[in-house]
């Protein structure tokens, strides 16, 4: 048989028993509610095991508009009164409010059935759709924060390129092209800091001197940086101490070359007092240690993350009084010190002197040949950023749920055993993670022998082998 018309509520459709249209409507989709003309629910279809175990069923007797969540309520009536009057079909998405206190979203299109003005609601579960959608949100505002914080250090970047008193120039490590100067270079080579880009560089430099700085740029090119070089400027000849050193900006390497006044000192003292300045009066925390962490100095933001008066206060005290986990967060900021180089956005606590606690993101340097060696630290407060749960953290979050499942089919201690197994491993990868596969250095985190961490890494599959003897070297 061929409808010609199958969407107005009289012919074949309005003949239809509601029970049996409910029943095909479920079997095609994944919810039919019929309802009588006095708006009260008569029946519930669905294929979908879990919507009947979500309590679906339970809205029987009930009026619709009631099952669905205040917000929602009036979308629910628009759908009555459209079936009523044989409007078009049109989908309308309502929120309806379970048992266990979860909303459930469902998009309906409604059309009339039989001969007594009963309406057949078809419904769509959205879930998976309102999942996706919440994801992208969290997506977009990661994005977000991202964008700000990027917006803020190349904010930093700007401010201390132009303030310092040093000609700085930055080349194209393959190029050697000019791609940005400060307005002292601009000075300097009596252009506008602009009219430098684009220019190969060495330009301005006297001719005698042209193959030291050349020797000089090949040499920061191929092992980071360079010994200053003398050469003198071709218009008037004053001399200038040259250094260069490289660094990366997504795949392009880049050379920072800048000038300092041979044989005067007041430029460079006076930079390094304009740095001191901007250091101490820095928004993000700066703290420098030894490499035994003991306090050298504290700028004023550090001072006001862990709650102390002054300065003083701080000098000497090791920084695990109030960074991390005391005795082995430090440590494990050492390693990756000496593994890579510096310490990138790591995450962790600050206890404040009164009990205040916070949680800082923290990026680190060190100078082991320095006179003295020392350790700098930025710590920048997080604390009051949006929260977006980790992967991690949902992914056990949804493991502790499908363990819940089993309430009724496995005894309570089981329960409780495999419960504990599956968050101690969840945080032994994390700290794994965190040190970059560091056994020891996991060790001293989680805050376990090192043996016993051995244990429990074959316990919970994570390595294959005996365990080592005590005293022999540690496997990273």
């Amino acid at each position: 048989m061929v409808v010609s018309h199958p969407r107005t509520t009289d012919g074949v459709i309005a003949d239809l028993d509601p029970t049996v249209a409910a029943d095909l409507v479920a079997s095609v989709g994944d919810l039919a509610v019929v309802v009588d003309r006095t708006g009260i629910v008569r029946a519930v279809v669905t294929a979908d095991a879990e919507l009947r175990e979500a309590g679906v069923g339970e809205w029987v007797g009930q009026p619709w508009a009631q099952t669905v969540t205040v917000d929602t309520r009036g979308k629910v009536e628009a759908l009555q009164r459209d079936a009523a009057h044989g409007a078009p079909l049109r989908r309308r998405q309502v929120n309806h409010r379970l048992a266990n206190g979860t909303d459930l979203p469902v998009s309906y299109a409604v059309l009339r059935v039989g001969r007594d003005g009963g309406l057949l609601a078809a419904g769509r579960d959205m879930r998976s759709v309102s999942a996706l959608q919440q994801r992208l949100v969290e997506a977009q505002q990661a994005m977000e924060r991202d964008y700000w914080r990027l917006r803020h250090v190349e904010t930093r970047y700007r401010l201390l390129f132009q303030l310092a008193s040093e000609a700085i120039v930055v080349i194209d490590g393959g190029t050697g092209k000019v791609v940005d100067a400060n307005a002292a270079a601009g000075r300097l080579f009596a252009e506008a800091p602009e009219k430098l880009l684009g220019r190969t560089f060495p330009f301005g430099i006297a001719t005698d001197d042209l193959r030291a700085l050349t020797d000089a740029l090949a040499n920061a090119r191929a092992v980071g940086r360079s010994a200053d070089v003398r050469v003198h400027l071709a218009p008037g000849g004053e001399p200038y101490l040259v250094g260069a050193s490289t660094f990366r900006q997504d795949a392009d390497t880049l050379l920072l070359v800048r000038f300092l006044p041979a044989g005067d000192n007041g430029d460079k003292v006076t930079e390094r007092s304009q740095l001191a300045r901007l250091i101490h009066d820095s928004p993000d925390a700066v703290v420098i240690t030894d490499l035994g962490g003991a306090v050298r100095y504290a700028n004023r933001a550090f001072v006001d993350l862990v709650q102390l008066s002054s300065e003083e206060q701080a000098r000497g005290e090791d920084i695990g009084n109030w960074v991390g986990r005391p005795g082995a967060d430090f440590d494990v900021f050492l390693t990756m010190l000496r593994k890579h180089g510096a310490v990138r956005l790591a995450v962790t606590a600050v206890r404040g002197a009164h009990g205040l606690s916070s949680e800082v993101e923290v990026s680190a340097s060190w100078l082991p040949e320095g006179e003295p060696a020392a350790v700098g630290f930025v710590l920048r407060d997080v604390g009051r950023r949006l929260a977006v749960a980790p992967q991690g953290a949902r992914d056990l979050t949804r493991a502790v749920e499908e363990l819940t499942s089993l309430v009724g089919r496995v005894s309570l201690r089981e329960l409780v055993r495999d419960t504990v197994d599956l968050v101690e491993r969840h945080f032994i990868e994390a700290a794994l993670e965190l040190t970059d596969d560091n056994r020891t250095s996991a060790a001293e985190v989680l805050g376990v022998s090192r043996q016993s961490l051995y244990v429990k890494l074959r316990r919970h599959h994570l390595i294959d082998g005996p365990e080592p003897a005590p005293g022999a070297p540690t496997e990273p």
